[in-house]
């Protein structure tokens, strides 16, 4: 920190067959995660974090579980919802419903689902493992495409 100002650090990383996604660090803590597309910018630097994100978009099986993140906007449900994602193992998918009793709030699924859909970190927190009762559910602005194909790498079953 410098006169209260926070460091910002982008990251940009290649995934083979993916594309090059960003990471953005707040000091240490991850604040934002863009998937890899095929259009964007060439990555320009290294960070510990590129080898397990590459490692985790050629299909190995990654926990980002010890990534910190970014959570101080967050009420104080939404850091349960958060912590409660990450404790969804690789390829398996728990609903709204399932995430929102597993962070304390039995009746708040709707809630569930507008934390997931605001959500931008991206595998980092699994936000793509948490579906609706129903089907795939959605992802905010994202739409389903990118969800679908992170289940699918993962090998989960809807």
């Amino acid at each position: 920190m410098d006169n209260g100002r926070v460091a910002l650090t982008y990251v940009r990383y290649e995934a083979e067959g993916w594309g090059v996604g960003e990471l953005v660090f707040a000091d240490r803590r991850l604040v934002y995660s863009q998937l890899p597309r095929p259009d964007a910018r060439p990555p320009d630097g290294s960070h510990p974090l590129v080898p397990r994100l590459q490692a985790y978009f050629a299909g190995e099986p990654v926990d980002f579980r010890d990534v910190e993140v970014e959570l101080a906007d967050q009420t104080p449900f939404g850091r349960r919802l958060a912590e409660a994602m990450r404790r969804i193992p690789y390829g398996e998918l728990v609903t709204y419903g399932e995430l929102a009793l597993a962070a304390g709030r039995p009746r708040a699924a709707r809630a569930a689902g507008n934390f997931c859909a605001r959500c931008d970190l991206a595998p980092i927190l699994p936000v793509h493992r948490v579906v609706s009762a129903h089907g795939i559910g959605g992802w905010g602005p994202r739409g389903t495409d990118d969800k679908r194909r992170l289940l699918e790498l993962e090998g989960a079953a809807l």
